[in-house]
Formats: structure tokens, sequence, C-alpha cells
């Protein structure tokens, strides 16, 4: 996510500024007014610093993902309490949360890269390749790969039903060798993983013991590529269209008012897309992260209220959020979700270990104190 979308935070005391100018928050003679959220932080001496994590999706592209989560699981001040995450990012959420449960950060650290591995070797006899230019140049694009032009124009005149008539799925052999389902369900991470229900067109939200490889499938579930995944007696969807991450449960379920965004897909673009693939890239980003920009607003709204009150809003109003940038994905297009070389998801995974490191030393002394980032500036326009 470029800074010019979501800034980081204003400095305190331009925060009180900027109240100052609104006004006082209580009339004279009223209790005092809570200190503002981003005032807040745990008493010194407190343990552990508690967060969440929101993992957007993005197919191949989660290694940047997984290269951000290596790095935050190396530092120990740092407890990781529940995880929204939606597509890839529901596969690292999982995988985390598994490997966590077996042994502890390192066991995390582990079962993402095998996780991450799997996936890499299953690729080496995946029909997407590049183009023996591309491979010279260096591009890891696949828009010059014969068979990924001929499945993109094939998807646009038949379905999966009609291309894949088995629903065949690689992901599911590797979600089954790279996570104990029965041991995620007692997992100390909570998760909370989005799918999107093609009846209903609304986002269902899945935690640990209802977590299951349909259910990863699903989240996952690209309706031009997969047929609809059936859990429950539903088919289901891509949760990116209705939550990519959803920010909902990490507000009400968990006790951590800090939540660190591993975004994927670009909020922003330089210029206007021209060719056909391009369009429908860009489409894609701007309809993944719709909903996303929705709930981080109503954050920020709220938190501009004199008196969120004592219910929900409060616990909306009080959420500081911090978010680890991304440039990388800002160079590379659609079909480079596809392509899973170990050297460019190694390359993602570097990327992402360097992000995080860039946020910890940028960031890393706002979390539980203040918001990283400036969510005032979603609210112009509005």
């Amino acid at each position: 996510m470029p800074s010019k979308v979501l800034p980081p935070a204003k400095p305190p005391a331009a925060a009180a500024a900027k109240t100052a100018r609104r006004g006082p928050r209580k009339a004279a003679g009223d209790a005092p007014a809570a200190p503002a959220p981003d005032e807040t932080q745990a008493p010194a001496g407190s343990g552990p610093t508690r967060v969440d994590l929101a993992l957007q999706g993005g197919g191949s592209h989660g290694a940047f993902t997984w290269g951000v989560l290596d790095r935050l699981l190396e530092e120990d001040w740092l407890s990781i309490e529940g995880i929204s995450g939606t597509s890839a990012g529901a596969m690292n959420a999982a995988v985390l949360a598994d490997g966590f449960a077996a042994g502890g950060r390192e066991g995390a650290r582990a079962a993402l890269d095998a996780y991450w591995r799997h996936v890499a070797e299953a690729a080496r006899f995946s029909p997407f390749q590049r183009g023996p230019l591309d491979v010279l140049l260096g591009r890891w694009t696949l828009d010059h790969s014969p068979l990924f032009v001929t499945m993109d124009l094939m998807s646009r005149l038949y379905s999966p039903y009609d291309l894949n008539p088995g629903g065949a799925n690689p992901l599911r052999a590797i979600l089954e060798k790279a996570i104990d389902f029965e041991r995620l369900r007692a997992s100390p991470v909570k998760l909370f993983i989005t799918a999107t229900n093609v009846r209903t067109g609304r986002g269902r939200v899945f935690r640990n013991a209802e977590i299951t490889p349909e259910v990863l499938l699903a989240s996952a579930c690209l309706p031009t590529l997969f047929q609809a995944v059936e859990v429950d007696g539903e088919s289901y969807w891509d949760g990116g269209y209705s939550g990519n991450p959803t920010m909902t449960p990490l507000v009400r379920e968990l006790e951590s008012d800090d939540t660190i965004l591993i975004p994927i897909n670009p909020v922003e673009r330089p210029g206007t897309p021209r060719t056909a693939s391009e369009i429908l890239n860009r489409l894609n980003e701007v309809s993944f992260n719709a909903v996303l920009l929705k709930e981080l607003r109503m954050i920020a709204l709220l938190r501009q209220v004199a008196d969120p009150g004592n219910c929900e809003g409060a616990q909306w109003a009080r959420m500081r959020i911090h978010l680890v940038r991304n440039s990388i994905m800002d160079t590379l297009g659609y079909s480079s979700k596809l392509n899973a070389e170990w050297e460019f998801l190694s390359l993602l995974r570097d990327e992402g270990r360097k992000a995080a490191d860039a946020f910890l030393e940028a960031d890393g002394g706002n979390i539980g104190k203040r918001s990283s980032v400036d969510l005032d500036v979603l609210l112009e326009g509005v």
C-alpha cells in the first residue's frame, strides 16, 4: 500500500492540535474524558505485547506475507493472539497457527517454510511456466506463457465446470500434508478465515474448530479458475469478495487493540490501465480492497466521535492499526500470482522480511501505544 493512501499517523502534538480545533470532548463539569485510543498503552512490565494480524490474499504473492511472518515470529516481545486471513492469507494463518501449536515460534516458522516448499515442488509440474524471454530478462510474469494465455482466454468462454469437471485442486494435497487440522483446533492462536457464500453474497468467517481443507480451499476459490467449494451444504467462493481480510472478529473477539495489517493488493497504482489484462488486474485489486477499506474507514470515523460509548463502537474506536508497507507488488501483475517457482517465492519471502524489518524499525515503538497510520485520510472526499 503506497504511503500516499495510508500515511504515517500524525504525531501526538499534531493530533492534539486537531482535537483542539474541534473543541472539547465534554462540556465543563462533565467527567474527564478517557484518553484518546492512540495514547493508551499496556502497563510497563506487563509481559509480551498482544497483537493480532490481518493477512490479505493474492496467490503466490502470499510468499511476501510468509517473509513478514517469519520476521515477526523472531520478536519475543510480540504475542500473536489471533489472525484474520483470506485466500493465501488464510493458508499462511492456518499453517502458522498449526505450527505454533506444535512447536511455538520456531515450530510456526518451520511449518511456513515447509508449506511454501511444498507449493514450489508442486509447481514444478504446473503447465504455467514463464516464457524463455521472461526467464532471460528476469521477469516473473506469465503474460507470455502460451498455456497461461490460452487458459486466460478459455476462462472467458468456459467455466471451471467445463474445463475441470472433476474439480481437481492441487492445493488440497498440500494442505493435508502441511496441516494437522485436529491440532489446529486447539491452537492458542485464534483464526478467522473468510469465504464468500455464493448464494447470499455474504462473507462467512470460520474459526479454528471449523477449519478443514475445504474451508481453506473455499477461501481461495477464484470462480473463474475453480469450482465453488461446498462447506456445510453451501457453496463458497474466494473470501476476498467479502473481506480481504475481515476485521470485525479481531475487534469483537480478541483482547488485543493492535492490528498489524499485511497487504498484498495495492490500493493505488500509477497511471490508467490500458490493456485487457491490466484492466482486469486493477478491477480485481479494487474489488478485493473495497470491504477492508470500508472497515478501516469506520475505525477512522468512530475515532472522531466525542464519546463512542461503551459498546461495540468503542471497541472499533480504540483499535490501533499498523501497516507493513509493500512496494514490490506495484511492479507485479495478476499472472505472477500463479507463478510458484521457488526462486520467485524466495524473492518474495526475502522482500517480506525486509519490509518487516523496516516496519519494526519505524513503527515497532508505536505498538501498544498509538496507530502507525493516519486513517483520517480515508474520510477525505466521503
